[in-house]
């Protein structure tokens, strides 16, 4: 790793940071919270912000005795599985941003955000979605969370018409540039409604969760599909030059976008900041590295950029501590370059648009499926709790 400059701060996270990228952390557990382990990760790494999902509760739920006392109590109330679940979602939840209240107040509201998610069945519910958020929103009743809605046709109305109330919104499931400028664009046409109506926009939040290794993986997958039977050699050469490097120029190509959208010389958002309006940072959702034969920490070392948040497992935040290294703004780098790797994409024969059309249904299917089965296993774990306390 380079030597660190005099004025850069050792620990390479906080590096990250001076950069002007929040560090949020994709993992959020009531021993993490109970324990200090979040208070800790605040105080010396500068981690920022937490992004939840259902597979993190599952696994929490179902593994471990922290939530046990919780259901005991919320089943002694008779409150049915549902209820229970949704209980000890929202006061984490809670307890999370209260944590974090003290860096969203350090920060004028730009930062210092928990994310809640309204569940993945309503994904394609556009009057679901809205009535969900609204009360999500309303039983956690702090300024500082997201409610996270995912990105799809039907869930831009709905982000729009969130925002436009005044709920704070983490657009997710986002892999497209065209998805990306929908949701921007509702962002922009939600502050525009709150203005003509008198209303304040410095206490409005969004940021837009663009999605990152997945990408790779299934590029990967269609470029190695058509290297099995290609026999031209330069063909050969131009295919293999496109592993692991699509999902990176996707990622940098948002951010080019976002620059254009939300710069001073854009009009419209230009009137909306100069009424307190903030940006809606892009933030690099999936950047942990599945391929291990591949650089861990490198969707992390490759979008470092002003205005934007990766959020990171716990091994991701623990790999770059450990060895990431920070060379400047990188999501700016060779923007023709990755211009021409998608163009050379397109030109062998591979439709990106489709792929991430299927990401956007795989996710909305895996995310799905995550919730049923965190519902699954919280009604185990009461089973499990009520015959051991018969017995």
């Amino acid at each position: 790793m380079a030597p660190i400059p005099n004025n850069q701060p050792a620990n390479r996270l906080r590096q990250i940071q001076t950069l002007g990228q929040s560090v949020w952390q994709d993992n959020i557990t009531r021993g993490q919270i109970q324990t200090g382990q979040l208070k800790q990760l605040i105080a010396t790494d500068g981690i920022s912000g937490v992004t939840s999902n259902p597979s993190i509760f599952e696994k929490a739920i179902a593994a471990g005795a922290e939530y046990d006392t919780a259901i005991r109590e919320l089943v002694r109330q008779n409150r049915d599985t549902a209820a229970i679940l949704d209980q000890m979602i929202i006061e984490d939840i809670q307890a999370t941003a209260d944590l974090f209240r003290p860096v969203w107040e350090a920060a004028h509201h730009h930062d210092g955000f928990v994310s809640i998610e309204v569940a993945p069945s309503l994904a394609r519910d556009t009057q679901g979605t809205i009535k969900e958020a609204r009360r999500l929103w309303a039983a956690v009743n702090r300024p500082n969370i997201l409610v996270k809605i995912p990105g799809t046709a039907e869930g831009v109305p709905a982000i729009r018409q969130c925002l436009a109330e005044g709920i704070n919104i983490n657009i997710t499931l986002l892999f497209s540039i065209d998805h990306y400028e929908a949701v921007a664009g509702a962002f922009i046409e939600a502050l525009e409604q709150r203005v003509a109506k008198g209303l304040p926009l410095d206490n409005i939040a969004s940021v837009a969760s663009f999605f990152v290794s997945r990408v790779d993986t299934i590029t990967d997958k269609a470029i190695n599909a058509k290297l099995s039977t290609e026999t031209n050699p330069q063909r050969k050469a131009q295919l293999e030059s496109l592993l692991g490097r699509i999902a990176v120029a996707n990622a940098k190509m948002a951010y080019a976008r976002f620059e254009e959208i939300f710069s001073p010389s854009n009009a419209r958002f230009a009137h909306l900041q100069s009424q307190g309006a903030q940006f809606q940072r892009p933030l690099w959702a999936s950047t942990s590295m599945k391929d291990p034969k591949r650089r861990d920490v490198y969707y992390v070392e490759e979008l470092l950029a002003p205005h934007t948040v990766n959020t990171m497992p716990d091994q991701t935040i623990d790999a770059f501590r450990d060895h990431g290294e920070v060379r400047g703004i990188t999501a700016k780098e060779d923007l023709a370059g990755e211009r021409a790797r998608l163009a050379l994409l397109k030109q062998l024969g591979i439709d990106l648009d489709a792929l991430t059309a299927e990401l956007e249904n795989d996710g909305i299917r895996l995310f799905s499926e995550a919730f049923e089965k965190l519902t699954s296993e919280t009604a185990h774990k009461i089973e499990k709790l009520q015959a051991t306390t018969v017995n």
